[in-house]
């Protein structure tokens, strides 16, 4: 994990710092009532600790048989570890009342492992790192519950046949279950369709619902992600756009084509969307533009990728912008 934020690292310092003390501090809690309500129990926790001092006293000292007294006293802090779980059990309470409750077993909410940072901690730095990439959205989040059918036509289109109504409902339901079911083993979503018809909408949707589901969700549109990592490679920033995008649970590239086309940013994206299918992460991808426009804007590797890899999900209807005016003026 390369260029780390420093606020990034201490919000999850601080984090990680947090959970320590809680455990800690219901520890005490726990502790506190066992010692009113059964004395007995805190008289065989207070043996256990006696015994760990026991311990180490003998290590310091190298006194005696040291290899005897050490198996003895950890014999002795064994069965009174035993006793203690039988009797809490018998109180009515869980057997592990009087253990810390750490969210990270592996580090005990220390944050390191063996002096390297644990899994823990990186998953929180990059929690943070995202959260910060994602301030400087202007797209605003959304509820499935606010997206409005009724906006879309239910008459067939003269051309194609298709009922827009009909069509956004499976595309709605589709996403619906997509957030259901989603996990970083999901499929990629390529939404196409003319401007205003719902498709930065419902990726928002898609985004808030997965963020409050805990997820590391990356959201902006292209032009905007693309500067910050044009920001980055010249030194103008500090950060790793692009580190941050390719690692994130989930990312959604809104507007696709809106950027200035240049070699530097054709790459980028390229690294972006190839990375992350090498790594069979998903991401969503929107674009206002057809196929054909797409074939002239991006070179083969990228509309291959997208057009291959990706899931199709066509929108369709009349610009929802102008629905609104027109029902408006009546």
């Amino acid at each position: 994990m390369n260029n780390i934020s420093p606020s990034a690292f201490t919000k999850a310092a601080l984090e990680i710092e947090r959970r320590r003390s809680e455990a800690f501090q219901t520890l005490e809690i726990h502790k506190a009532e066992i010692r009113k309500k059964a004395p007995e129990i805190d008289s065989l926790y207070n043996r256990i600790l006696q015994t760990s001092i026991e311990l180490s006293k003998a290590i310091i000292s190298h006194s005696g048989n040291i290899d005897k007294i050490i198996d003895e006293l950890k014999d002795k802090n064994l069965q009174n570890q035993l006793k203690i779980r039988i009797m809490l059990k018998e109180f009515g309470y869980p057997d592990d009342y009087l253990k810390a409750k750490f969210t990270c077993p592996d580090c005990n909410d220390s944050g390191y492992v063996n002096g390297s940072r644990c899994n823990c901690f990186n998953e929180l730095i990059r929690k943070y790192t995202i959260s910060e990439l994602n301030e400087g959205c202007n797209i605003q989040l959304h509820d499935f519950e606010e997206f409005d059918l009724n906006l879309y036509s239910n008459l067939p289109d003269e051309q194609s046949g298709i009922v827009p109504r009909e069509r956004m409902n499976t595309i709605l339901v589709q996403c619906k279950n997509y957030v259901d079911t989603f996990s970083k083993e999901s499929c990629s979503l390529f939404f196409l369709g003319k401007t205003g018809l719902g498709k930065t909408f419902i990726s928002s949707m898609i985004a808030k619902a997965l963020i409050e589901k805990g997820f590391n969700i990356v959201f902006d549109s292209i032009n905007n992600l693309l500067i910050k990592a044009e920001n980055d490679h010249f030194g103008r920033s500090d950060g790793n756009t692009v580190e941050t995008i390719i690692n994130a649970d989930l990312v959604i590239l809104d507007d696709l084509g809106s950027e200035f086309s240049t070699p530097f940013n054709n790459s980028i994206l390229y690294n972006i969307i190839n990375s992350r299918i090498n790594m069979e992460v998903p991401t969503i991808v929107s674009t206002n533009l057809s196929l054909s426009e797409l074939n002239e804007k991006y070179d083969e590797r990228i509309i291959s990728r997208l057009t291959g890899m990706y899931t199709p999900y066509r929108f369709f209807g009349t610009d929802i912008r102008q629905v609104k005016r027109r029902m408006m003026n009546k």
